[in-house]
């Protein structure tokens, strides 16, 4: 048997969504009370596995709404599955959601220190590698405002820099790069690539495809929760392309 660094086999994922519109938590809360709440229930994935060896960099496509950021957070641990299981091996390092982690209220540089925290770093680590990340995300004249002032781009630059300041053994990032410039990207995948090369594994999800050619060496295609092809990452790319076009 062999070891895979994410193991997800023939999962579910189940969400219960209302069935009738209340626009005020009044209503609801009546509703709820009186159990005349009506839910219906909604597979965002159905029954999908996925296998991830050491070093492979996995990128997930599909439409909006196909079930791509569900499996990320199903491996994240940010969500459980209904049915299947998911085995994941080693630290993980999701950058899931713009702003995940960040105070939107704290400065920059007090976010660098709550962040590093929140990651298990201790002071002394961050204190370390401080002008690194600065460094990196490049926003030495923006240190002392509130993040909530920031820009989609500059929120994703900090969190990608404190998420990356370590090499995690699994990354997971989740088209939040989409919102940096040209510049930026470019360094995100400089640094992906520089992971890669030293062991972690990728999961990577985009609607840029020619980034999943660019960044991955294998491909899961999901539509509306189901898995539809998995593999080398061009043939499944260029299946993908091709039912776009039909």
């Amino acid at each position: 048997m062999e070891d895979y660094m994410i193991d997800v086999d023939h999962v579910t994922v189940r969400f219960n969504k209302a069935s009738e519109n209340i626009d005020n938590l009044k209503e609801y809360f009546i509703k709820l009370i009186k159990h005349q709440l009506m839910f219906e229930e909604f597979l965002a994935v159905k029954d999908v596995s996925l296998k991830v060896k050491r070093g492979e960099a996995w990128g997930l496509i599909g439409t909006n709404g196909s079930g791509k950021s569900t499996m990320l957070k199903l491996i994240s641990g940010i969500l459980k599955p209904y049915k299947g299981t998911v085995k994941v091996a080693g630290t993980i390092a999701p950058l899931i959601e713009l702003g995940a982690g960040l105070d939107m209220n704290l400065t920059a540089r007090e976010n660098i220190y709550l962040d590093g925290t929140l990651l298990g770093h201790s002071r002394k680590f961050m204190e370390d590698h401080f002008n690194e990340i600065v460094d990196f995300a490049e926003l030495w004249d923006f240190l002392d405002m509130p993040v909530k002032n920031y820009s989609s781009g500059m929120q994703a630059r900090i969190g990608f820099a404190i998420a990356t300041i370590v090499r995690p053994d699994i990354l997971i990032v989740d088209e939040i790069l989409a919102v940096g410039d040209m510049h930026f990207q470019h360094k995100c995948m400089d640094r992906m690539n520089e992971m890669l090369s030293g062991g972690t594994t990728l999961l990577f999800v985009s609607h840029n495809i020619d980034d999943v050619r660019r960044m991955c060496d294998h491909a899961l295609w999901i539509e509306k929760g189901n898995a539809v092809m998995s593999g080398q990452v061009n043939e499944v790319c260029d299946a993908y392309f091709q039912s776009q076009q039909e």
